[in-house]
């Protein structure tokens, strides 16, 4: 349904985005707008466990989903590390089912709703999580524009995992689609052992972006009220920049 992190692309993003590391803000944004709910978290898209472990830490009750059984197994083993437990889900956004009115809040940070394919897609996986929704529940997700990508613009980055063991990640963007609202990359992710090349990952990247009362309409039409958005982690702080990261709230 979405891109599909391997066990290349999974170490890298545990290398960039470890355990605890905020983004701009968002971990004690996260906490602050979790505060005094005492019932079950899901964290969908949870990853490696960036902000999963601190807060289970902070005494927050969260179970996370994600698609790849890769981003899982690092999650697993950072649990392991910092000695924290809780269940782990490997599923689809769009037909995961845990319990009907489970949770009392589901979040999705780091803009990782933006890798869902299509607008019918999206739909469907906030109806899954109205579905999963305690009455009264709420759900946090966050957003991204596009920063004026340009056709066939390529980066490279490399990552050294030991002083022998190299990571090298290549990303072209093939297209960009501004009537569907969605831009695609390739990325090719290479793993070096003394300088020879002994594993390659090649991985579709697709970023959709929607508008901001494109995706109140689309709460609204999934069942969600009483909705919010805010600019770069400051609650009802309206955005005023395409650069900036957008986080709607909304609840059941």
């Amino acid at each position: 349904m979405y891109n599909y992190y391997g066990s290349l692309a999974s170490k890298v993003y545990d290398m960039t985005k470890p355990v605890g590391a905020s983004i701009n803000g968002d971990i004690d944004y996260y906490m602050d707008r979790l505060d005094g709910i005492g019932g079950m978290i899901l964290e969908a898209g949870v990853g490696t466990g960036r902000l999963l472990l601190p807060l289970l830490k902070e005494g927050f009750k969260v179970v996370g989903l994600d698609q790849s059984e890769e981003m899982l197994t690092k999650c697993r083993q950072n649990l392991s590390i910092h000695q924290l437990e809780t269940p782990l889900h490997q599923g689809n956004l769009v037909d995961f089912d845990l319990g009907s009115n489970q949770f009392e809040a589901i979040i999705m940070p780091t803009s990782t709703f933006c890798l869902i394919e299509s607008h019918e897609l999206a739909m469907t996986v906030l109806k899954n999580f109205y579905r999963h929704l305690s009455p009264g529940g709420k759900v946090i997700i966050d957003l991204d524009l596009p920063f004026y990508p340009e056709l066939n613009e390529v980066s490279t980055s490399s990552y050294e995992v030991t002083s022998e063991e190299l990571i090298t990640l290549e990303r072209r963007i093939i297209e960009i689609d501004w009537l569907k609202q969605h831009t695609v990359s390739h990325l090719t992710y290479a793993q070096w052992d003394k300088g020879e090349l002994v594993k390659q990952e090649l991985q579709p990247f697709l970023l959709r972006w929607y508008g901001l009362n494109e995706f109140s309409m689309m709460l609204k039409a999934a069942g969600f009220n009483n909705i919010s958005v805010s600019a770069d982690y400051e609650f009802g702080v309206s955005p005023t920049d395409s650069n900036q990261t957008i986080t709607f709230e909304a609840h059941k």
